[in-house]
């Protein structure tokens, strides 16, 4: 490959590592060409985009997309497939799913949410992660509970203060 080749992808993935929110590296090695299919169909359903390049093509575009994924380097052997996702734990969802007849792919290291995650055992972390809409709902969900709560309790002692004085009225009576 020549130097322009490796500068041209070298660009295009750093590109893609500053316009998407999230990317895994991961295994796809042991796929034949059947099952390297299914995975992109799966990927693609689900809005996520996989390049596979050379580790230190790789690295590089890394160091110059100006993320703070040093600790990642060290995971950049054997063949690297990268998941490019703006919901973090999209891919994670996909690897599971696409996992069930086997442990390929395997994940070597993701950058989700600002954090980096390193190894196999981070995938049921990475499909925990909220999403901002997600996270926006729970604050939201958690602001209108006591206003709920209030307005259960008034509209529920408003019918216990009218039995209330209505008894006190016949007792009166």
């Amino acid at each position: 490959m020549e130097r322009n080749e490796k500068d041209q992808i070298i660009s295009e993935l750093k590109q893609l590592f500053q316009d998407y929110s999230a990317f895994y590296l991961t295994d796809t090695t042991a796929l034949n060409s059947k099952q390297t299919s299914e995975l992109r169909r799966a990927l693609f359903q689900s809005n996520i985009k996989m390049q596979v390049a050379k580790n230190t093509l790789i690295e590089k575009a890394l160091e110059q997309s100006g993320l703070d994924v040093a600790e990642m380097y060290s995971v950049l052997k054997g063949n690297t497939a990268i998941m490019f996702s703006n919901d973090a734990k999209s891919p994670a969802k996909v690897i599971r799913e696409f996992r069930k007849n086997g442990k390929i792919p395997a994940l070597k290291a993701a950058w989700a949410e600002q954090t980096v995650f390193i190894g196999d055992n981070q995938l049921g972390e990475l499909e925990k992660i909220k999403s901002k809409n997600e996270l926006i709902g729970d604050v939201i969900g958690l602001l209108q509970s006591p206003t709920q709560r209030v307005m259960g309790a008034l509209q529920s002692g408003s019918n216990k203060l009218s039995g209330i004085l209505k008894t006190l009225e016949d007792k009166a009576a």
